[in-house]
């Protein structure tokens, strides 16, 4: 626009060198090129408007990711969206930064929680994310390169941490969909778990149910979170923790 207003003047005044008198025609566009330029600089996004809207991008693609991940295989995806924002705090704030180890997110998708738990303060190094869609390890591998990704099935905790390694694991957060498999995979999951972890140490699960996805694991509690009701559909979270932790701490 501020190109075309030049042009207009730049005629005009040649036009006036010719004899021709457009001064008030000069001084009307003199006026539009300003409020031209005035109009250009507000609707200028900044910085943080313009990252606000690559998020809100990202999220839009994202979603539609998980809508065709869910449709394609709805047994293997936890939910048919990436968990809220309020959630994948609420999860990464039950993770104990403190306790030794790696951070083993099982079935991460496109990263909510994970960048989540990178905002809390945790290395992308100290991060094992295990996922079983080839797009969505691609995606993460973008997204946190940092990090340590394993295509597979999550539900072989395992066999995955014998192939890294077997390093000590710190906290399990998880975004697995534990309904859609029987009570025995579940309780198995489990229980791989607490054998890679320090007593005490959690495994975070997320949840849209009213009861625990795990039961009847001996010495095995659990506690759980408010319902996060921005969610979609609304969650809480479930942190199951071995006794040896709750003695010592009573004792």
């Amino acid at each position: 626009m501020q190109l075309r207003l030049t042009q207009e003047m730049q005629t005009l005044k040649q036009k006036r060198s010719r004899g021709v008198t457009a001064r008030r025609d000069i001084r009307i566009l003199e006026e539009l090129r300003m409020l031209a330029r005035r109009t250009e600089a507000d609707l200028r996004p900044s910085q943080t408007t313009r990252d606000r809207l690559r998020r809100i991008q990202e999220r839009v693609v994202d979603e539609v990711r998980f809508l065709r991940q869910w449709a394609e295989s709805p047994l293997k995806t936890g939910a048919v969206a990436p968990s809220g924002q309020e959630l994948s705090r609420l999860m990464a704030g039950y993770v104990e930064l403190d306790r030794p180890g790696v951070i083993v997110e099982l079935g991460p998708g496109t990263g909510a929680v994970t960048q989540a738990l990178v905002d809390r303060g945790v290395p992308q190094e100290r991060l094992l994310l295990i996922e079983y869609s080839p797009e969505f390890c691609t995606l993460l591998r973008e997204r946190f390169p940092g990090a340590t990704v394993m295509q597979g099935n999550a539900y072989a905790l395992g066999e995955v941490l014998a192939e890294v390694g077997q390093p000590p694991v710190a906290s399990v957060v998880s975004g697995l969909p534990l309904f859609t498999r029987p009570l025995p995979e579940r309780q198995a999951l489990l229980s791989a778990a607490m054998a890679a972890m320090a007593p005490g140490a959690p495994f975070i699960q997320f949840s849209y149910a009213l009861v625990p996805a795990v039961q009847g694991l001996v010495g095995i509690t659990w506690s759980t979170s408010r319902w996060v009701l921005a969610n979609l559909p609304p969650a809480r979270v479930w942190a199951y923790r071995s006794e040896a932790e709750r003695a010592a701490i009573a004792a």
